[in-house]
């Protein structure tokens, strides 16, 4: 497929200027140059142009919002003067497996002040005595050569040290983490108050269903009290009859 209608496909029914991110790997150049890419995407800030046959960048069109360039496994030899002119905010530029082979064809990229990160891996330049000193004496502005600093250490996968964006989403990731375990502290201190209101009003029924049996039991007592005395009574008058009666039978017997 030509860059052309690799474009327009990769436009998806949007306009130019509404593109921050173009992939156009593996598509055919023509002529070695870039085709299609106008200066309407003027808020692309990522651009992929892999292995699509580049021999040239000389008519790369005015990008002043693009941040990543990736021209890696091309046949590019040279000619970057260009790319300070058209690419002003660029920090990161790969291009690994292209044909440069000396320090002096990297010269252009002198004036590209806010470039962070270079890869040049599989470019015949790297095998050249002194090549990371020579790199990054030639362009101070640079932090990583090839994914490692000047004292060896690596760069970070997310780039954050480069890119002020990632570290501002991974800010923003952190704050939404934190509220989220926020929300779910505050979630299970609202079921403990209500499982101890429960427990409460648990307790509160049998206090109350325990006052009531022993209220009932009470009355029980009562109760049986009452017919204790009356059973009491009854053997009293019938004790006074038994008497009375022993009392008659004895005056008959007296007359």
């Amino acid at each position: 497929m030509d860059m052309k209608r690799r474009i327009h496909l990769e436009l998806r029914n949007r306009t130019p200027a509404a593109v921050r991110e173009l992939v156009l790997d593996n598509c055919k150049s023509d002529d070695g140059k870039i085709e299609g890419l106008t200066a309407e995407f003027v808020n692309l800030e990522f651009l992929s142009l892999i292995n699509v046959g580049l021999i040239s960048v000389s008519n790369l069109p005015k990008l002043p919002k693009l941040k990543r360039l990736e021209l890696s496994d091309n046949r590019i030899y040279g000619c970057l003067d260009m790319l300070a002119e058209k690419l002003p905010n660029l920090t990161h530029l790969n291009l690994s497996g292209n044909k440069l082979k000396d320090i002096s064809t990297l010269e252009p990229l002198k004036k590209l002040e806010c470039l962070k990160s270079l890869d040049l891996f599989n470019c015949e330049v790297t095998n050249l005595n002194d090549y990371r000193e020579s790199v990054f004496k030639l362009l101070p502005q640079l932090t990583y050569l090839d994914g490692y600093d000047q004292e060896d250490r690596e760069a970070p996968d997310s780039d954050a040290e480069v890119d002020g964006v990632d570290e501002e989403e991974d800010d923003e990731e952190g704050e939404d983490e934190e509220d989220e375990e926020d929300e779910d502290g505050e979630e299970e201190e609202f079921e403990d108050e209500e499982d101890e209101d429960e427990d409460e009003d648990v307790e509160g029924e049998d206090d109350e269903d325990e006052e009531e049996e022993f209220g009932h039991d009470g009355e029980v007592d009562e109760d049986e009290d009452d017919e204790d005395e009356d059973e009491e009574e009854e053997e009293e008058e019938s004790g006074k009859g038994e008497k009375r009666k022993r009392e008659t039978d004895d005056e008959g017997e007296d007359d």
